[in-house]
């Protein structure tokens, strides 16, 4: 019968096998074994490294950093609002502050890089109903085109920072995607309308847009980040001041013009913004 091994015998087996003093052996191997392994994967790895940093560079010399190389499948412009709120539900009491002054500051923030200073300081006056092409290099930086965000109105905070919140006649500012090159509507401005697509259009009342109810073809293309450094993208401000109190209404804002799809089933960012407001 063998005799069975105790945890101190293992133990004497594991140190042998760690430190071998008799042939000078490290986990089974000599000086000269470890040396040719980990030459061998030296020389792996590094081949494999050089490989890799071969590949990247090759796909990065046929790249440029300053426009995407394939545009023929993107999508036409999504829009968004401000304020921004989860669910898209605004519901506020005017006559109570706490109610709506998280929409009121998170206008104010947005509407930074409007300020008239900044915009007079960086951007220049351009021709309305015009694309501002500018044929420069790739690489030069563009000018861009003054949107000061006085144009804005009863919806531009200056002379009310509740942006008519507090009086039940609230602003909501609305924005178009930025994609690079794209010339909005194809020499036709786009125009925004708002309805209530499952109500009585009279729960809104009439609807107000500054400073137009569309987007100038002079904000358009935008060349990319890189190059348009000063670009603050149009916007439009619907002002709503004869909604009717006490009631959940769904409110449908669209962008309409050639090469804009506002009716995709399952994308409603796509050319549109679906919201639902209550002023109690």
């Amino acid at each position: 019968m063998e005799q069975r091994r105790t945890w101190e015998d293992w133990m004497k087996d594991l140190k042998h096998y760690i430190w071998n003093p008799e042939k000078k052996e490290v986990l089974g191997r000599d000086a000269k074994s470890w040396c040719l392994i980990l030459l061998f994967y030296f020389v792996l790895y590094a081949f494999l490294t050089g490989m890799f940093a071969l590949c990247i560079y090759g796909l990065l010399s046929t790249i440029s950093p300053y426009v995407p190389t394939y545009r023929d499948r993107v999508f036409p412009p999504g829009v968004s609002i401000r304020p921004h709120v989860s669910g898209f539900h605004y519901s506020f009491t005017p006559s109570e502050e706490s109610t709506w002054s998280a929409y009121s500051e998170n206008l104010q923030k947005f509407l930074e890089a409007y300020d008239d200073e900044k915009q007079i300081e960086n951007n220049i006056v351009c021709t309305p109903g015009h694309y501002f092409i500018q044929e420069r290099e790739e690489h030069e930086e563009k000018k861009a085109c003054q949107f000061r965000r006085s144009m804005l109105q009863n919806c531009s905070g200056i002379d009310d920072p509740s942006f008519g919140f507090s009086k039940g006649k609230p602003c909501f500012i609305l924005k178009m995607n930025r994609i690079v090159g794209f010339k909005a509507g194809s020499g036709t401005p786009i125009t925004v309308t708002c309805d209530t697509p499952k109500a009585n259009h009279t729960l809104i009342g009439d609807v107000h847009f500054y400073p137009v109810h569309y987007f100038d073809l002079m904000y358009f293309p935008f060349y990319g980040k890189l190059t348009h450094v000063n670009y603050t993208s149009p916007l439009v401000a619907i002002h709503f001041t004869e909604v009717t109190r006490n009631t959940d209404i769904t409110i449908q804002c669209k962008i309409n013009g050639q090469d804009i799809i506002n009716d995709h089933k399952t994308d409603r960012f796509l050319g549109r913004i679906v919201f639902t407001m209550n002023i109690r």
